[in-house]
């Protein structure tokens, strides 16, 4: 069924707005892997969750060709055409994307959270554009500081009620005709629907082939260091990370059928880029904006999986007694409080739900929800900026800590404790931290997990818990 008859498509048109066109069917033969594995154009991509309600989780998408993408390098932004032509400009990307981005919309009563628009990730490093921080670490990746590819034709699958929509947005520019669009969403249905074998992915373990950027005894000098700073009064709290690196010769997407098995989360992505992909399973939003509503998810406080379910009520209940982790997670809340409410309307910033117990498949986490009202003028792109990084992956107070990372890690973050996610057409959007993430280049996967740093922490157990938060990607590659 095509949304749209000829007659509304040119009142659209004349009406000089972007609007989407989707062909919708019912799927439930198909699924996200089978439709995925048709696609065969430049910078596919797949946002999925494993939260399959229908209030969360509900939704997969995909995507090829983007007709644009832009890049950041601190200040310095490429442009890049779909046919290959750039345009340098300095500047402020998320500013760049904003203006890329605003236009007159139609929905047209899709009522899906993500019709087309941006998707990539915009770095911790991204910071820097915001916040005078130093900047001493070499980059040891070299990918851009944030990267975002642009999609006018997305499918998506409600795995509620199990229909597939393939959706086309009409650009200003774009000079096809009505059947014309109908050809390209009907094209892409039947090529999405073929049946191809895929094999079954075989369960990996990785042994003896991980490399870190620092040994046990250096990240444990680490976390001494920082408790000075925080016994000196700079800090409440810092999140040192360490790197690990595996040569691999795995298939990028072949990672990531396994991690979604292994490690089902609320955000699980996977993004080729040029000349690197990044595949996650990522347990916390950092911030989203639906209706002007902005709702970001702090996690802090860690325990290992138990055995049984038994064992897991008994270490849920010691997370929840363990004064350490409580007053950790609740500074983090009020750090996720205090960055909603620099962009939300007086009186609207509210606790939703407060330290319950969510459980992943190597470790268990206290989570939060804390939403506010999108002050009148403000836009998605504010919220990102203000709530970039997460607080549960730089410390508190933030700058401070952000300088002392700066001091003590000996390489540039990355796309890791950044966000990942989409903007959307419709203005809404949905960012993820960037952790549980892996980045796949020249034949390297790189991982990177960090742990929480308080006055009463123990260095040999902050460092085991950056190898329990890494465990689940280090078993799929």
């Amino acid at each position: 069924m095509i949304s749209l008859s000829k007659e509304q498509f040119n009142e659209l048109k004349k009406a000089n707005k972007v609007f989407p066109v989707a062909f919708e069917a019912h799927a439930d033969e198909l699924t996200p892997i089978v439709m995925f594995y048709n696609l065969e154009g430049k910078n596919r991509c797949l946002l999925e969750s494993a939260l399959a309600t229908k209030e969360s989780g509900r939704y997969s998408f995909m995507a090829e060709n983007p007709y644009l993408q832009v890049t950041g390098y601190g200040s310095n932004i490429s442009i890049i055409k779909e046919d290959g032509t750039r345009v340098e400009r300095k500047g402020d990307l998320l500013d760049t994307v904003k203006e890329l981005l605003n236009i007159q919309y139609s929905t047209e009563d899709l009522n899906l959270p993500f019709s087309g628009g941006a998707i990539g990730y915009v770095g911790y490093d991204m910071i820097r554009q915001y916040e005078k921080l130093p900047d001493n670490n070499k980059d040891e990746i070299n990918v851009p500081d944030a990267y975002l590819l642009f999609y006018k034709k997305v499918i998506c699958y409600d795995h509620y009620s199990h229909k597939l929509y393939i959706i086309y947005n009409v650009l200003n520019e774009d000079e096809q005709q009505y059947e014309d669009i109908v050809k390209i969403l009907e094209e892409t249905y039947e090529k999405i629907r073929i049946r191809k074998e895929i094999k079954p992915f075989e369960k990996k373990e990785c042994l003896g082939r991980v490399r870190s950027n620092l040994s046990q005894e250096e990240y444990c000098d680490l976390v001494n260091r920082a408790k000075a700073y925080i016994k000196r009064g700079d800090i409440f709290q810092v999140v040192l990370s360490q790197r690990f690196s595996i040569d691999t010769d795995e298939k990028s997407f072949e990672v990531y059928r396994r991690l979604r098995t292994e490690n089902p989360s609320p955000y699980l992505f996977y993004i080729e880029f040029e000349d690197f992909e990044v595949v996650g399973s990522s347990p916390e939003k950092l911030v989203s904006v639906k209706d002007k509503i902005v709702t970001t998810n702090p996690i802090a406080g860690t325990r290992p999986r138990g055995k049984n379910k038994e064992e897991d009520a008994l270490l849920a209940e010691e997370l929840l007694r363990d004064e350490k982790e409580r007053a950790e997670h609740v500074m983090l809340v009020d750090l996720g409080r205090n960055d909603v409410g620099r962009i939300s309307d007086f009186g609207t910033v509210n606790v939703d739900s407060f330290m319950e117990v969510e459980l992943y498949s190597q470790v268990m986490h206290l989570v939060s929800k804390v939403s506010g009202r999108l002050k009148e003028g403000l836009t998605s792109y504010d919220a990102l900026k203000a709530c970039l990084p997460a607080g549960t992956v730089s410390g508190a107070p933030k700058i401070r800590a952000m300088e002392i990372i700066d001091e003590l890690e000996n390489v540039r973050r990355g796309i890791y404790a950044g966000a990942l996610g989409y903007f959307s057409y419709d203005g809404n959007m949905d960012f993820c931290i960037a952790i549980r993430t892996i980045v796949f280049k020249n034949k390297i996967a790189y991982i990177q997990a960090g742990a929480g740093i308080v006055h009463d922490s123990d260095p040999v157990k902050e460092y085991r818990e950056t190898i329990n938060k890494a465990k689940a990607l280090r078993l799929v590659i």
